[in-house]
């Protein structure tokens, strides 16, 4: 493939959320100069609480990408405090959504600079310049998304209802996105996923991280129209998430918790599906039904793995 590594390389678009996309995007700027990556974020799990609006999939890459980021959680910044938490709960205040006392910082700014009338995604390029990061990081969309999720018990209720709050712990017959059929692509977003040598979209739940993305208008046509060059990494590893409740919301809503059903969900907008080695077994499936695979290890618990996952991806499409 073209010489990487820092060197000159391939432009790259991601699909992103949460913790699997930012963990991959620390090995992606390991292989490309992170000013040809940009990195198209979900906001569908954005949520406003105490009048402050929070950007949790956007936060995680800021964090995880600046070094700043708790591994221990995977999510938020490392030596945080939590005295406002703990003097909200004192008043009986919401205090099941955690934020950190540097984090609020964060959220404070966001929220002051959209009061001035700034976009979503003018703010976020600023929190990254803040943080000294030189990939482009787009919010997939201005306007308002939300992902809304319906339950045996409770019926709809938020993401952040869910997740959180819930532990994604009850049963979900349904999910929608409210608000993404007026929703336009941010700045940017289209003319990345259409001129980028390579679109990768990144191991992250592909029904409440990915699906988002690409229910803004726009997103997925401009994917579809160029699939060949769009590769998908599984967040599905021996029939289980390695993180959250991807596995379980595709058997709720009657898929199966497998490579190959993450392959079929991806089948429209990528001609590739990156899997882990313990799924070998399923490639002459994926391949019967058109679609390319690479076996590699995609578990970013080690050093370096996140960096061979990024090469073993843009070579899939680089190769083909």
């Amino acid at each position: 493939m073209a010489e990487t590594d820092q060197g000159p390389g391939p432009n790259v678009a991601v699909l992103c959320g949460g913790v699997g996309a930012a963990r991959f995007l620390n090995g992606l700027v390991e292989v490309v100069k992170p000013s040809a990556v940009t990195a198209v974020v979900n906001v569908a799990d954005d949520v406003t609480l105490h009048g402050l609006r929070i950007s949790p999939d956007i936060d995680t890459i800021v964090y995880t990408l600046a070094g700043a980021h708790s591994v221990e959680r995977g999510w938020g910044l490392d030596g945080e405090t939590w005295q406002a938490m703990e003097m909200l709960g004192r008043y009986g205040g919401q205090d099941w959504f955690s934020l950190g006392d540097r984090d609020l910082g964060t959220h404070l700014f966001r929220t002051d600079e959209l009061r001035k009338g700034r976009s979503l995604s003018e703010v976020t390029a600023e929190m990254a310049r803040a943080w000294g990061l030189e990939l482009n990081l787009l919010p997939v969309t201005d306007d308002r998304l939300r992902t809304m999720v319906t339950t045996v018990d409770e019926g709809e209720i938020g993401f952040q209802e869910y997740f959180v709050r819930r532990r994604h712990e009850v049963a979900v017959t349904a999910v929608r996105f409210d608000g993404a059929a007026e929703a336009r692509p941010a700045p940017g977003v289209l003319e990345a996923l259409s001129t980028s040598d390579v679109v990768v979209i990144a191991p992250s739940n592909p029904v409440v991280s990915i699906d988002p993305i690409l229910a803004v208008p726009g997103v997925r046509a401009a994917l579809g129209t160029r699939s060949d060059s769009v590769v998908a990494i599984s967040p599905i590893v021996g029939g289980k998430a390695l993180k959250g409740p991807a596995d379980r919301l595709l058997v709720e809503l009657g898929r199966q918790a497998s490579v190959e059903a993450v392959g079929q969900w991806y089948t429209d907008v990528a001609s590739i599906l990156v899997i882990d080695e313990v799924d070998a077994e399923h490639v002459e499936k994926l391949e019967g039904r058109g679609m390319k695979v690479v076996v590699t290890d995609t578990i970013m618990a080690r050093p370096g793995v996140a960096a061979a996952l990024a090469r073993a991806a843009l070579e899939a499409v680089i190769e083909s």
